[in-house]
């Protein structure tokens, strides 16, 4: 029996979460190096929810993430959600910022590579992200 969210039907609003939310953290922490971000705990949040709805986002696409974009981890991606929300007191700030700097550019990059084959030539990079 399968427990958790039932795949998206719509998949393509699920990549496009994922980058928008992807963009909201470049927004956020434009500039910043490790110490600003350590030391900014609203960003920090901010980001955190930002990773939390990345994550919720790739529950719900299910099997079809790993079937479009075959070298991301999401397994680690979903697992993050949980550690945020359930773990929140043993998370580190500068693994966060790590995500931040190493694993969330090659994500976005994969999910508009996903995002440009499932809607054509629609590029989500001209779009700016919604208000959160």
């Amino acid at each position: 029996m399968r427990s958790g969210p039932l795949p998206s039907k719509r998949p393509q609003l699920r990549f496009k979460d994922i980058v928008e939310n992807i963009q909201l953290i470049e927004r956020y922490t434009d500039g910043m190096d490790m110490p600003d971000f350590m030391s900014d705990t609203k960003t920090r949040d901010a980001v955190e929810r930002c990773l939390e709805r990345i994550s919720e986002a790739a529950a719900k696409l299910g099997d079809t993430a790993a079937t479009l974009a075959p070298d991301q981890p999401w397994q680690q991606i979903r697992a993050l959600g949980n550690r945020i929300r359930h773990e929140y007191d043993r998370l580190r700030a500068e693994r966060i910022w790590e995500i931040v700097e190493r694993d969330l550019p090659a994500l976005k990059g994969a999910c508009e590579q996903v995002l440009e084959k499932l809607c054509g030539r629609q590029s989500p990079r001209t779009s700016e992200p919604r208000e959160q």
